[in-house]
């Protein structure tokens, strides 16, 4: 399972991390916004996604879930959002 992607979540600076690929040595963090940041690879390639401030960015999806669905077949998971208190 090494090789799956990886969401982390850390509590105390309310930081959620989307991680895409194993770890790499040259990552560059490319600031988007004041609550995005995206990685890139040495090759360019997406290395992950880090959100800021991140129980108010996934609140404001419509609830406090993480949920993962396949398009092609409908079948999905949902897991409930790291310290929840809804």
């Amino acid at each position: 399972m090494g090789r799956a992607m990886k969401v982390t979540y850390d509590s105390r600076h309310n930081v959620a991390y989307i991680r895409f690929r194993e770890q790499v040595s040259g990552v560059e963090t490319i600031t988007i916004s004041d609550e995005l940041n995206i990685d890139l690879g040495p090759d360019g390639s997406l290395y992950g996604i880090e959100l800021l401030n991140a129980n108010e960015q996934i609140s404001t999806l419509g609830g406090r879930v993480l949920a993962l669905e396949d398009t092609e077949t409908g079948s999905h998971v949902e897991v409930p959002f790291p310290g929840d208190a809804a």
